[in-house]
């Protein structure tokens, strides 16, 4: 049987509901970045998670399936009073990280770590660039990269 990575790459998005509007925005610019390089809608699968700290380990489930040539993270971790902040955006980093090295699979991070909610939504398309869409092209190149070499994915 053939790889579905040779006929029909197939990417995998994973997104954090916890601060929904800003998600929303970088799940819809990742989609956009995937469709300017020619990936159909139907190539593409969503995947929602509580928040930014359950997406590692769904990051890995869905890199360890061996159905994506490479996953797309978007979350958004806002700052605030107590230390959580640093804690919560070293880990899911840490664990985004982890999550492509023990696959080899390419895990893109467009997660969000920012101070205040205006930062957040500079970051997400509402009012500017979208860090879900450059995910999205990281993640499409690394995919493209690996058979150039001689990674099946």
């Amino acid at each position: 049987m053939r790889s579905p990575h040779k006929s029909r790459p197939r990417f995998g998005i994973v997104a954090g509901r916890f601060n929904d509007p800003i998600t929303k925005s970088l799940v819809a610019g990742a989609m956009k970045a995937f469709q300017r390089h020619g990936v159909k809608r139907a190539a593409v699968d969503l995947i929602w998670v509580p928040g930014a700290f359950e997406l590692p380990v769904a990051a890995l489930k869905m890199a360890r399936s061996r159905r994506y040539r490479a996953i797309v993270a978007v979350g958004c971790i806002l700052a605030g009073e107590t230390p959580q902040f640093e804690f919560l955006s070293n880990a899911v980093f840490q664990g985004l990280t982890t999550a492509g090295l023990l696959t080899g699979v390419p895990v893109a991070c467009g997660v969000i770590t920012a101070k205040r909610w205006k930062h957040a939504v500079e970051r997400a398309g509402l009012r500017g660039l979208n860090r879900g869409g450059e995910a999205a092209e990281a993640a499409w190149e690394m995919a493209h990269l690996w058979p150039v070499l001689g990674h099946a994915g």
